[in-house]
């Protein structure tokens, strides 16, 4: 599709990367096979020096993968995408080819907690460091920077939060001493934010939120230009934490509806947020399209709209928001996000609960902070379900 660039972002969705075989099939095909087989033993040696392009195993190659990659590059807007087996995988991926022991990263303090584990344990066994700052502190990254610092990496919105950090600031600070920039861009999805348009270096993503948006399977991506992707895919090809062909498969049939989903969501959540807001109950509401938002104006120009997250403190602590969510009989209790189906977590107690209570202090994450991540279920039910355990604190 050499004309994509041409194309709105709802007829790149459904048809940017599309690989037809022989038989001319309409739907995208999903290739099931682990090797590939060539013609003679010189065009095989040509395909594994990188001599011929081409398929040869299915760690590192594959055309439904491939799909996918291309689509949701198209989507971003980069020139290159490698896809991973889980969001965390790409992550892991994009640190690893581009850093080394010895080298430092400046990361937002406000990460979802898995990402904070795997900066602060696991890549600090290899002798790549972490300082954690504030995410909407221009100042408190730029005093961060090391001489060995490599990566800004950075979430936003934030999760469970919704921190707003500036993206065309913290570019600035970093590629005038040469650091590359990340930015999960889970939340948002390409339909609500360009992170690469922002001056971001590379966007990272857990395509197994609002990319599928039906909770079927684990994915992860790593879009941006082909240089610096390139390394990734180097890790990938030795490492293997590489995207299956059925998962990826199950991908290309989320983005095709990627648009109309999140824009849905995200209007669903603004209403929610506005009523949230009103509750008595209801201490706080961390949601970027309002106007309470500390970094609402920055948000309106990075972000098409709030987004399909709010978070919300309940008057009380843990008693009374675990309260909250046992009395949902709609709601679903579970941690993942981006589903078409609404579902509650208690981020202290689950998302951040492997964290020490002082990083979870530093991001703000209260005993008493819940968040909830807007389906498209009608409006009315989430109020009436949300009220139902509300209505019980300080009765």
């Amino acid at each position: 599709m050499s004309e994509a660039t041409n194309y709105q972002p709802e007829t790149l969705a459904v048809r940017a990367g599309q690989q037809r075989s022989q038989f001319g099939e309409h739907a995208e095909a999903l290739y099931l096979t682990s090797s590939f087989v060539f013609e003679s033993a010189a065009q095989a040696a040509r395909r594994f020096s990188g001599e011929e392009e081409g398929n040869v195993y299915a760690r590192f190659s594959n055309p439904t993968v491939s799909m996918f990659e291309e689509r949701l590059a198209a989507l971003e807007g980069a020139e290159d995408c490698v896809a991973t087996a889980s969001g965390m995988s790409a992550i892991m991926a994009l640190v690893l080819a581009h850093l080394k022991q010895g080298d430092h990263i400046v990361a937002s303090n406000s990460l979802f907690g898995a990402t904070v584990q795997l900066f602060s344990n696991i890549l600090a066994r290899t002798g790549i460091t972490t300082s954690f700052v504030p995410a909407t502190d221009p100042a408190a990254w730029a005093a961060a920077i090391r001489p060995e610092t490599r990566l800004f990496f950075l979430e936003t919105p934030s999760n469970p939060l919704t921190e707003i950090a500036d993206i065309r600031a913290l570019a600035a600070i970093a590629h005038e001493r040469g650091i590359l920039v990340a930015v999960d861009n889970c939340f948002c999805t390409p339909i609500l934010q360009k992170p690469l348009a922002l001056g971001a270096d590379l966007v990272v993503h857990s395509a197994t939120k609002y990319i599928d948006g039906q909770g079927r399977v684990l994915g992860g991506a790593v879009c941006g230009p082909k240089k610096l992707t390139e390394e990734v895919f180097k890790y990938l090809r030795t490492a293997g934490p590489t995207l299956s062909a059925f998962n990826a498969w199950v991908l290309l049939k989320g983005l095709e509806t990627l648009q109309l989903r999140v824009e849905a969501q995200s209007a669903n959540a603004a209403r929610l947020a506005a009523w949230l807001e009103a509750h008595p109950k209801v201490a706080r509401v961390y949601y970027p399209g309002l106007a309470s938002h500390p970094q609402h104006a920055l948000a309106k120009t990075q972000q098409k709209s709030g987004g399909a997250i709010v978070s919300f403190e309940v008057r009380g602590g843990r008693p009374e928001a675990w309260g909250v969510v046992d009395h949902c009989r709609l709601l679903s209790i579970t941690a993942n996000l981006g589903d078409v189906k609404t579902t509650i977590t208690h981020p202290a107690s689950t998302t951040h609960g492997r964290i020490s209570p002082e990083a979870r202090a530093a991001a703000g994450i209260g005993e008493g902070l819940l968040r909830i991540a807007v389906g498209l279920e009608a409006q009315a039910d989430l109020q009436a379900d949300l009220d139902r355990g509300l209505s019980l604190i300080g009765a």
